[in-house]
């Protein structure tokens, strides 16, 4: 089992910069593939991005080219960059975490607001 746990969300204004990090701690953690998940008021949640511990990335669409996913093995720690952030950015952001052999995120972060006002 993975344990996760988020920080550095926050109030900026619109096109500003805010970083999340993600530490995270259990057994054989470089096994477990995370990402980072948000969910807006009314909305469903929706993948932001992922990483894998070799370093492989992926991306929503909507945050491609403005939002980076970085990860330091040292520290077990994932980060995601957010620049130029536009007011429907606004949510809870969560850090999950998969097995690398599981097709579900299964594990959890408590969660971090994030607000963007226009």
């Amino acid at each position: 089992q993975v344990q996760l746990v988020e920080s550095g969300g926050g109030l900026v204004q619109t096109g500003e910069s805010l970083r999340l990090s993600c530490r995270a701690s259990g057994s054989d953690v470089l096994d477990y593939v995370l990402g980072w998940y948000r969910q807006a008021p009314g909305k469903q949640r929706e993948m932001v991005a992922t990483i894998t511990w070799g370093g492989a990335t992926y991306y929503e669409d909507s945050v491609t080219g403005r939002f980076t996913i970085s990860r330091d093995n040292d520290k077990n720690t994932v980060y995601l960059q957010m620049a130029t952030l536009k007011a429907e950015d606004t949510a809870i952001y969560y850090c999950a975490a998969r097995y690398i052999d599981s097709s579900q995120f299964s594990y959890w972060g408590q969660g971090t607001q994030v607000t963007v006002s226009a």
